[in-house]
């Protein structure tokens, strides 16, 4: 199941999308809400994660767009140190349980 990123810090965007990829997922990622619309608009993911900075107005709208894409599981993040800790601990169990409701 492929996972769209928006965080507003792409550094912590790359990082997360390290850990995603090097443990098998299918993520891309990006820093704005119009990146991010144009890429759900394709139907292709069913997880949106987004990052703790994705101001709160943002972040409804952002949600609002996905559900009306079908976007299976919405993760409201905020990055703690270690970066890959985290991702492993926190979305990608998440991400899996989405991918196993397809």
């Amino acid at each position: 199941m492929k996972t769209l990123v928006l965080g507003r810090m792409p550094a912590r965007v790359t990082e997360v999308l390290a850990t995603l990829r090097a443990d098998g997922f299918d993520a891309e990622g990006v820093s704005t809400d119009e990146e991010a619309r144009k890429l759900l608009e394709t139907g292709e993911f069913g997880v949106l994660i987004v990052g703790g900075g994705v101001e709160s107005d943002s972040r409804a709208a952002i949600k609002e767009f996905a559900a009306a894409r079908l976007v299976r599981r919405v993760i409201d993040g905020a990055l703690t140190e270690p970066f890959d800790a985290y991702v492993r601990r926190e979305f990608e169990p998440l991400i899996r349980e989405a991918a196993s409701e397809a």
